[in-house]
């Protein structure tokens, strides 16, 4: 991502576009310019096509949103979901595999800044918040909840308060792509996210193995 203060949108017209390009250009602009500020008429726009072209796949800008959210960032829940499902070996190295797909496959992307849309925009567009909360928040943190839930009766982690642990551990991954979508880009010593994600892990899985009798 560019530094914000830097940044210059670029488009070009096209004759046509598919559903999957408005999308694109879509999550484009409301990473760019929050909920409030984006409007129709330029995600057309920067797609190529005029507005009425977009009104044949979209009726609103909130269901806009809604196809963004669930074409960029639920695919990467359900790839994490199966994760786990499938996983066999030690809940140490699970929890390490979902932390580090996750950054891959949505925080390392241009979805993760719609989280950061939703926290400033929720107040004054609180459909998009309870549209966010179901859709992510609340099947992201069900998913690491399981994990851990499933750890603990395995006995590969300690006995400790599910919920608590989960909210301490999705934290730091908002606050990297908060940080991604803030003032991160403009700092002259970036922040290596992998190696970040890495040794919170580190340190966090020390705190959560069994004691050693």
């Amino acid at each position: 991502m560019q530094c914000p203060l830097e940044m210059k949108p670029r488009w070009e017209r096209r004759k046509d576009a598919r559903p999957q390009e408005l999308l694109a250009a879509a999550l484009d602009l409301f990473v760019e310019r929050g909920f409030a500020s984006t409007r129709l008429e330029d995600v057309a726009k920067r797609a190529g096509v005029s507005k009425g072209t977009l009104y044949l796949y979209f009726t609103n800008k909130e269901e806009l949103f809604k196809a963004v959210v669930r074409d960029t960032i639920v695919p990467a829940l359900g790839a994490a979901e199966d994760m786990i499902a499938s996983f066999e070996g030690n809940s140490a190295d699970l929890l390490r595999a979902v932390m580090m797909a996750w950054w891959e496959n949505a925080g390392a992307t241009k979805s993760s800044g719609m989280i950061k849309l939703v926290m400033a925009e929720s107040n004054n567009f609180p459909d998009i918040a309870v549209f966010y909360r179901e859709e992510v928040i609340l099947r992201g943190s069900g998913m690491i909840s399981g994990l851990l839930e499933r750890a603990v009766a395995k006995g590969e982690f300690r006995p400790l308060d599910v919920f608590l642990t989960t909210q301490i551990l999705i934290a730091p991954m908002l606050m990297l792509m908060l940080w991604k979508h803030s003032i991160g880009p403009c700092e002259m010593s970036q922040l290596d996210p992998v190696a970040f994600i890495d040794s919170f892990l580190t340190m966090t899985l020390d705190g959560l193995l069994p004691r050693a009798p």
